[in-house]
């Protein structure tokens, strides 16, 4: 990552400024690239995430370099959680449960959202008691990073948008939701 090329194409390039990035809902490695310490899995725990001991990296710029880095640390982060999640492993037999092939939620509306690998990933469901729901609406990360792209290209060459485009970690078929 001291490679003077790479460096010369990610430092200072494509930056995000935290008040762009708070306003167009970018989320996960994105917005923390832009010095934000934002995860759902900490500012609102849920699942077993509240046993694990992690850090929430973050950058200094919100450059391209600053989003690079914060998905690397977040690989070693992750290893960590994992490695503690094996080591809080009973002993013994494997836990099974049966669940039903299909199952009538209740009637009414829910709202969740989870830190997923992009950034957050909300679900929002409607039921009227039957077997199917009657809304599902899916919000994923790629939708609020890429609003960010257009104003944060302005003035740079065509050939630094590959670097900026490509460190929103958008997935465009994501967009469409």
């Amino acid at each position: 990552t001291q490679n003077p090329i790479f460096l010369g194409r990610t430092k200072g390039v494509g930056v995000i400024p935290i008040e762009l990035a708070k306003a167009a809902g970018v989320s996960g490695p994105t917005i923390r690239g832009s010095n934000y310490e934002w995860d759902i899995r900490k500012v609102e725990p849920y699942s077993v995430y509240p046993k694990f001991d992690f850090k929430i990296p973050t950058g200094k710029n919100g450059d391209v370099w600053d989003r690079y880095m914060v998905r690397i640390e977040e690989f070693r982060q992750s290893c960590n959680i994992i490695e503690q999640a094996i080591n809080g492993l009973p002993e013994g037999d494997s836990v099974k449960a049966k669940l039903p092939a299909v199952f009538k939620p209740p009637k009414g509306e829910v709202f969740s959202r989870i830190e997923a690998p992009r950034g957050e990933m909300g679900y929002y469901v409607v039921s009227t008691g039957d077997k199917k729901p009657y809304r599902v609406k899916i919000r994923t990360a790629s939708f609020g990073n890429l609003q960010v792209l257009a104003p944060i290209t302005i003035g740079w060459k065509i050939a630094d948008l590959v670097a900026i485009f490509g460190s929103l970690d958008v997935v465009l078929p994501e967009v469409d939701r």
